[in-house]
């Protein structure tokens, strides 16, 4: 088990600096409270649990095989998919997601803290923090897509 502290911003994608080919996800989601989320990205695929809350969570995550995952994943239609990328700048290591699909058109930004009151260093690129906006959280985005919002 670790403790996931992390803030999430909305991105203003023309503002980004270049970045390198990202990772394929698809997120299938299999439980709300507490969050049970099974991930395939390329070959490797998780299991995680989250507990509820808002900055910091309790997660739990396990290497399961492929064939399992994508089993799992025939049991809901809660989804998401996205292209993720990497952006280290100065000792901070951002996590830049690419929603596909009914949430295309929208970027976001996390980085992970090592306290709750923890600094961040906003980029010009990170518009608006969304981290108490649960509509961006990633299980609320397989219910309601962002294509839906308008």
């Amino acid at each position: 088990m670790i403790r996931e502290i992390e803030r999430k911003f909305l991105i203003e994608p023309k503002r980004l600096p270049k970045l390198s080919r990202g990772a394929n996800i698809i997120q299938g989601y299999l439980s709300a409270s507490p969050e049970v989320r099974v991930r395939i990205q390329g070959k490797a695929s998780t299991l995680t649990i989250k507990t509820v809350g808002i900055i910091s969570r309790e997660e739990f995550e396990y290497k399961i095989p492929l064939s399992d995952a994508k089993k799992l994943m025939k049991l809901t239609d809660l989804k998401v998919e996205k292209a993720r990328s990497f952006l280290k700048l100065g000792n901070d290591n951002w996590i830049i997601d690419f929603y596909k699909g009914a949430n295309k058109g929208l970027v976001t930004a996390e980085i992970e803290l090592k306290s709750e009151d923890g600094q961040v260093e906003k980029p010009l690129w990170a518009v608006k923090e969304i981290t108490e906006d649960l509509r961006y959280r990633n299980q609320s985005l397989a219910k309601k897509p962002f294509s839906e919002w308008r």
